[in-house]
């Protein structure tokens, strides 16, 4: 039988032999597998967001919005020794995000101390513009909530969209020409580049999820 990246089901203990190697994505993936408690979607997602946002994006705070159980904002800190630390946020924490990240820090202790799980309304949180603002399938508007938080401080910023909503996004004019969900997601990117951003566009693999057009963006340095 295959191994469904794109699976909800949870990774366990008996999943550990699908993961020997001594590479940091095993290691990451044995932790989880140990606490039993991560969907294996998640941990496949929040990997190829950050290991992609990592090539762009190095040193700074984390920001990770919209978070789940917080595996964007481990697994970015594990990629980067140099960043001083993350913020996991969202509306509502899921009740095994802190087990999460216990297991974490007890696996890799440097990073004790250096996240914090923040429950409550995104436009609560504080972002610097060197920050790093992160969001893996923050749905509908709530990506473009995410943008507007990011831009509002000139962030750096690495979203994966899902679930567009033509009703309560921008779909920028060109619903005639593209379907609804490409067309919100080029028009996010005419907005980035209109507020002086230089942004790429990227995609993970789809095997994990069609849901799968990632958004790069960093502030252009002036003329």
């Amino acid at each position: 039988m295959t191994f469904d990246p794109s699976s909800r089901a949870r990774l366990t203990r008996v999943d550990l032999p699908r993961f020997p190697d001594d590479t940091l994505f095993h290691k990451a993936a044995r932790v989880a597998c140990e606490v039993g408690i991560l969907p294996r979607k998640e941990l496949y997602e929040a990997w190829e967001v950050a290991r992609r946002a990592r090539r762009i994006f190095r040193g700074g705070r984390v920001v990770d919005l919209a978070c789940g159980h917080g595996m964007l904002a481990v697994l970015m800190l594990l990629l980067d020794a140099t960043s001083e630390g993350a913020l996991a946020v969202d509306k509502k924490l899921t009740k095994s995000a802190p087990l999460l990240l216990d297991a974490f820090v007890a696996a890799w202790p440097r990073l004790a101390g250096r996240i914090e799980q923040v429950e409550g309304p995104l436009e609560s949180v504080q972002i610097a513009r060197n920050d790093i603002v992160v969001s893996v399938h923050a749905c509908g508007a709530l990506s473009d909530a995410v943008l507007a938080r990011a831009v509002a401080a000139q962030a750096s910023i690495a979203l994966l969209p899902c679930c567009h909503d033509a009703a309560a996004s921008d779909v920028g004019g060109l619903g005639g020409w593209l379907d609804d969900a490409l067309a919100i997601d080029a028009t996010r990117v005419a907005t980035l580049r209109h507020a002086g951003y230089a942004v790429r566009t990227q995609t993970i693999p789809a095997a994990i999820t069609p849901k799968n057009r990632l958004i790069l963006a960093k502030r252009a340095p002036s003329p």
